[in-house]
């Protein structure tokens, strides 16, 4: 079994920086892609961003140059690091681990709210 943990939401305004975290734990032998996703009331869950086993990244074209994502897979750790952060960027974001033979899980979430 895996748990993982979100922190790192929050409310700023509009211009500001935030960075999410997402920490796995529990017997995990290989790691595949890792993503943030966000769902924002009323829309989709959509894809921000992935990484891949291999640290290469891609990004939805509203965050390209303004969100980066990373990985230290020494602490089984996916951070979000979110700049000029807009209020359009207001939504729940969860990180989406894919796990060699250990299926797909979804974190719990974590709150961003981006004020104007």
């Amino acid at each position: 079994q895996v748990q993982l943990v979100e922190s790192g939401g929050g409310l700023v305004q509009a211009g500001e920086s935030l960075t999410l975290s997402c920490a796995a734990s529990g017997r995990i032998f290989s790691i595949n892609a890792i993503s943030w996703y966000r769902q924002a009331p009323g829309k989709q869950r959509e894809l921000v961003a992935d990484i891949s086993n291999g640290g290469m990244t891609k990004y939805a074209d509203s965050v390209k140059g303004r969100f980066t994502i990373s990985r230290d897979n020494a602490k089984n750790t996916v951070y979000l690091q979110m700049n000029s952060l807009k209020p359009e960027d207001t939504a729940i974001y969860y990180c989406y681990w894919r796990f060699a033979g250990l299926g797909a899980y979804w974190g719990q979430g974590t709150q961003v709210t981006v004020s104007s």
